[in-house]
């Protein structure tokens, strides 16, 4: 016997326990990361039972009629257990149907897990979604490098990469992300009168909160600032965002080094170096500058897929 209910704050615990022993969960989805924006989000996380036992949850969010999965999160899409399986998917979604029929809820917006962050394979839940006819709405495209290949950076990236470790340019790790993140909402606005998703004041206190999972790394001499980037790590993958270099960063290719430090001597034991989505429109628009700033790494394309599921 399957059941559904609603999360509790009083769940956290048993909530995070589940996240860290799934074979498809990041720390994205643990309550201190999710909740650090609930005046934002109207929580609607969700929790699989059978026979009294958890095996599978889904992080989520509600606005009007639509359950997100969830709206504050990159991706989100259904967790599971070690053993589970496909037949017992297409069993939830009956469930889950049902269950947010009588929540008054008509419409799913699932955002589904890339593969590339999964401890174990777990596509069940797309399996399911193309069974109940889910339509595939939007889809990024994002590069990442496969760490445990041959690297094949471009000649121009080495080239900087030299020129910035004869002139001096060092890789470390920085705390102060609110001063970072201070400097990449100025350039951002300057350049496409944009703000970043965090704020300073947020990203402190994800940091603070996840040290062993945010980090901020800057291209720097002694204390001149060149270039630097946030980097989200997660059991498989190490995946970079926020890059971000002065005018005499972007002169020296102070970004070649930093991105040549992480993947050659930082994370020697990631499968995976994400450098993020170079798409707008709901994928409909590829960015080919960017993206070809990022293959010249040696990253491949991989896809974030989003589906609405009319309940």
């Amino acid at each position: 016997m399957i059941s559904v209910e609603k999360y509790h704050p009083d769940d956290k615990q048993m909530w995070d326990n589940f996240v860290k022993n799934s074979k498809n969960g990041i720390f994205l989805f643990l309550r201190d990361y999710m909740d650090y924006h609930s005046d934002r989000f109207k929580d609607f996380s969700i929790i699989f039972r059978r026979n009294g036992n958890i095996i599978a949850m889904m992080p989520g969010n509600i606005d009007g009629n639509t359950l997100y999965s969830h709206a504050g999160l990159t991706f989100g899409g259904i967790v599971t257990n070690m053993k589970f399986k496909t037949g017992l998917m297409l069993k939830i979604f009956d469930v889950m149907k049902e269950y947010l029929k009588e929540q008054g809820i008509d419409n799913l917006y699932y955002k589904a897990i890339p593969h590339i962050y999964h401890d174990l394979p777990s596509e069940e839940d797309l399996y399911a979604l193309h069974y109940n006819n889910a339509k595939l709405v939007r889809r990024d495209v994002s590069s990442a490098i496969y760490l445990n290949g041959k690297l094949n950076m471009s000649r121009g990236q080495r080239r900087n990469v030299k020129k910035c470790q004869k002139a001096g340019i060092e890789v470390k790790r920085s705390y102060d992300f609110k001063k970072y993140m201070t400097f990449k909402e100025n350039s951002l606005k300057k350049k496409y009168g944009l703000n970043p998703v965090h704020t300073g004041d947020e990203m402190q206190l994800l940091a603070d909160r996840f040290p062993e999972n945010i980090k901020l790394f800057n291209a720097q001499k002694e204390d001149e600032f060149y270039a630097g980037i946030i980097v989200y790590e997660s059991n498989n993958v190490a995946h970079g965002q926020y890059l971000t270099a002065t005018n005499s960063g972007l002169k020296m290719g102070a970004s070649n080094l930093i991105i040549n430090h992480l993947i050659n001597k930082y994370y020697p034991d990631k499968k995976y170096f994400d450098l993020g989505i170079s798409t707008e429109n709901n994928g409909r628009y590829l960015n080919e500058g960017l993206i070809d700033s990022k293959e010249r790494y040696g990253a491949c394309a991989i896809v974030y897929d989003f589906y609405n599921l009319d309940i």
